[in-house]
């Protein structure tokens, strides 16, 4: 018997998923109606949109279908899912397409989803869809790929939280197909769709979203279910193969070697993991790190690191944590005796990896290297005096305990824990060294004055033998502790002082800074100089790049410290000098200072070389304009003249000649002007002059005369960055040029935004041309195919000389059915927005 007073149970979400529209998500789901109906399932339809599709609304027909709610809004009248009527008809199962529909405002939720919510909670299941670029984590993602902002988005959580995700998939070709054939958009829409959001590319960019998306769901599930029944040990759902990398020389072959073993399992992850000691020092260098990291990137893998003691266990357990399926790990060629006592990091990673696979690289064990004595991270008046009481301390501590009314041979255990302290002292002040000075003085002053027989240096009972040699174990170990965690924490700190000065450095590169001043600014700050200068070798002596501090030097020698940038530059610093460690790191800064200059001079470079060869485009496409349009006008005036000459002409033949004359010499005059420009542009003088316009006040002009031609720009077509003249030249040319090819057939004419940019389309139905032809066609005095009478194959030449000339984009792609379409790709102006 159920209780009447408890919660109803929640309805499950089943969310059919789609890469784009027209996929057959809506299908799919009333498909999936009909199949519960035949079990006898009680299911009705909530809000299905066929968008007039055939098929579509014939899967409806059999199904019961609840009325919608009808409202008004601005004077318009909309229908919406009514959620009184699907609560108050209270089926199984309630169909709901359009998962991430925004309202009409006046509903009882702003959104669909809300709908949705409200009817699960009632205990109702719900099979809705949805399309990819509608999730809000892709949102972005989607406008970089479509140039398309969503505004109608649901929240990942919404689709996340789904009982069950059915992906429905079409590859781009049939989906484009289906477009063709008029099964998804109206026909009127057809040519625009399929050359903007409906492209293969943007169609196989948002497929694999919905892929990578469901997978990483999918993994998602696969972990929890992992987790909630307590499944420690890796399921091998695919091939990760983990590659343990020390920064050593053979961590490439290792990486080289795991690279081929995931190879040979498609779709196979390569991880690299380097475990870092969790005392913080590094054990590798940081360039050899990052040549590893760099290689991994280049191998298609991720690279990791990880903190722990146990280097083997880090590497273990990072495999369990990834569900790798094998570890790759280094073993290198010690000798037996070696091997059976210590063991390796492979020997223990393949003792330790239980299920998982453990491939172990024989490799030549790394020569071992003499370290040497590190110096003191003390300064040496520490030092001094670390050395001072090493010797004092424990002479005079012994003289005052041995001075008191106690037996001396009674108060060994007193003088050793206050001499045990004396040493903690000393090693907290001299370091090391001097600490091993105080536990030897310490030995023998117990020794003499405190272990019978007393002042002699001998010991009669063998426990005083076994306490002195404890004492001098522990003061000397806790000596090598203290000394070794104070150089620890001036290496953690000095780290961190190189760490933040790269950071810095670095940041200031990536945000335009003046990086020379930013660089030497901070080389003065860090190492404490009182200035630092960077100059620069000049045939007459040296130059000063950028400076900062008091009493910069001119010349390099006045300085303190130089480190040489490049073969014409010098850093140089007036102040204390530098200890070696920061020596490296100046080092560093000179490398960086190096690589700013250059990045400058060839920024520098490049520069100028880009307002060259705009300059030479901008010529080349004049001098080719004049030569192409100077025959028309001279032509059509000479024949003009010749029939003016003529004796007998009647008035209306005279009209018509004075007025092709008139229209001759106001081309000749257009000419002339650019020519005059011409002449200003190769002195310098003039340069496309690049302004925000909106494409309405180009594209009407320069379809005029063309009444075959129709214009398509939506509304919230942003303003482009362009020159008016140019640009509408340049549609012209491509209009004329389709026109000619069509032989009267249909031109559009369209506008697209994408990303940063709009690209405006000129689409024709003509014969086409070849991919292998289409590069080709842009050179001068390339007719190719084209039979059409008038023209010298200039136009698309002139065309794209003048697009680049304003770092404009022009290419050519074939219009889907047949022809050729034309792209003209123009930047958005900065301050551009919707009109």
């Amino acid at each position: 018997m159920t209780d009447s007073g408890a919660a109803p149970r929640r309805g499950r979400l089943t969310v059919y998923l789609g890469a784009a529209p027209g996929v057959g998500k809506t299908y799919a789901m009333l498909d999936e109606a009909h199949r519960r109906c035949s079990r006898g399932t009680d299911v009705v339809v909530g809000y299905v949109e066929t968008h007039d599709r055939p098929n579509t609304a014939g899967k409806v027909d059999g199904l019961e279908v609840l009325p919608r709610r009808t409202m008004s809004y601005r004077g318009s009248t909309f229908t919406e899912l009514d959620v009184d009527a699907v609560l108050a008809r209270r089926p199984a199962v309630v169909c709901v397409d359009e998962l991430a529909h925004t309202n009409i405002p006046g509903s009882r939720h702003e959104k669909r989803s809300a709908d949705i919510q409200q009817i699960l909670d009632a205990g109702i299941d719900v099979i809705t869809t949805v399309n990819i670029q509608h999730l809000e984590s892709l949102n972005d993602e989607v406008e970089r790929i479509t140039g398309v902002r969503q505004r109608e988005t649901v929240p990942d959580e919404v689709v996340r939280t789904a009982a069950q995700i059915q992906l429905v998939d079409m590859p781009p070709d049939a989906l484009r197909r289906r477009m063709a054939h008029g099964n998804i958009y109206k026909p009127e829409k057809i040519d625009a769709s399929l050359t903007s959001f409906f492209r293969v590319g943007n169609l196989t960019a948002l497929r694999e979203l919905a892929l990578l998306w469901l997978a990483d769901r999918v993994d998602d599930a696969l972990g929890d279910y992992r987790r909630a029944h307590q499944i420690s040990h890796p399921w091998p759902t695919k091939e990760r193969i983990v590659v343990a990398v020390t920064g050593g020389p053979e961590s490439e072959a290792l990486l080289r070697r795991g690279a081929r073993l995931a190879q040979r399992a498609a779709g196979s992850d390569l991880l690299a993991v380097h475990v870092v000691t969790d005392d913080g020092l590094a054990r590798s260098g940081g360039r050899t790190l990052a040549s590893m990291q760099a290689l991994t990137s280049s191998l298609g893998g991720t690279f990791h690191s990880i903190v722990g003691d146990d280097v083997s266990a880090a590497v273990v357990d990072f495999a369990v944590a990834t569900n790798a399926t094998m570890v790759v790990v280094g073993v290198s060629t010690h000798g037996r005796l070696t091997r059976m006592f210590s063991g390796t990091t492979g020997d223990r990673v393949a003792a330790s990896a239980g299920s998982i696979d453990v491939h172990l690289v024989p490799h030549e064990g790394v020569a071992p290297v003499l370290r040497k004595r590190r110096a003191s991270a003390l300064n040496w008046r520490r030092t001094l005096v670390g050395w001072m009481l090493a010797i004092a301390l424990p002479v005079g501590m012994s003289w005052w305990l041995q001075h008191g009314e106690a037996d001396p041979s009674t108060q060994l255990p007193v003088a050793g824990q206050m001499l045990l302290a004396g040493t903690v002292l000393v090693a907290l002040i001299g370091g090391l060294w001097p600490a091993i000075l105080a536990a030897g003085v310490s030995f023998l002053s117990l020794n003499w004055w405190f272990s019978p027989p007393l002042r002699r240096f001998t010991i009669s009972d063998p426990r005083d033998i076994t306490a002195l040699t404890i004492f001098s174990l522990v003061a000397i170990g806790v000596a090598t502790v203290v000394d070794r965690a104070a150089r620890r924490a001036e290496d953690a700190v000095r780290a961190r002082t190189e760490a933040a000065t790269m950071t810095a450095l670095s940041r200031s590169v990536l945000t335009g800074q003046d990086t020379a001043d930013a660089v030497v600014q901070r080389v003065r700050e860090t190492f404490g100089q009182q200035a630092a200068v960077l100059l620069r070798r000049k045939d007459s002596g040296w130059e000063r790049v950028s400076g900062a501090g008091v009493g910069m030097p001119d010349r390099p020698h006045p300085g303190d410290t130089q480190v040489e940038v490049d073969g014409d530059h010098i850093l140089a610093l007036r102040g204390p000098h530098l200890r070696a460690g920061d020596q490296r790191v100046l080092e560093a800064f000179a490398v960086h200072v190096s690589l700013v200059l250059e990045y400058r001079r060839l920024r520098e470079h490049a520069d100028r070389a880009t307002a060259l060869e705009r300059a030479e485009a901008m010529t080349t496409a004049l001098l080719r304009a004049v030569s192409h349009d100077l025959r028309t006008p001279l032509a059509t005036m000479r024949a003009s003249v010749d029939g003016l000459a003529v004796p007998v002409v009647s008035e209306e033949d005279r009209a018509v000649l004075v007025g092709a004359a008139k229209e001759s010499t106001r081309q000749l005059e257009q000419l002339i002007d650019n020519l005059l420009d011409l002449s200003r542009l190769e002195a310098g003088l003039l340069r496309p002059t690049l302004v925000p316009l909106s494409l309405d006040e180009i594209l009407p002009r320069a379809i005029a005369g063309h009444g075959t031609v129709s214009l398509d720009v939506d509304e919230d077509v942003p303003l482009v960055l362009c020159d008016p003249g140019l640009l509408e030249r340049v549609i012209a040319n491509l209009v004329s040029n389709a026109v000619r090819v069509s032989h009267g057939g249909r031109v559009a004419l369209q506008a697209n935004v994408v990303p940063g940019r709009v690209e405006v389309l000129v689409v024709d139905h003509g014969p086409g041309i070849s991919p292998d032809l289409r590069e080709k066609m842009f050179e001068p005095f390339q007719r190719l195919d084209d039979t059409s009478p008038g023209g010298l194959g200039l136009g698309l030449a002139v065309a794209r000389g003048l697009s680049e000339a304003m770092a404009v984009g022009l290419s050519a792609e074939e219009t889907p059915g047949g022809g050729l379409t034309m792209v003209v790709s123009v930047p958005q102006a900065e301050t551009g927005g919707a009109r």
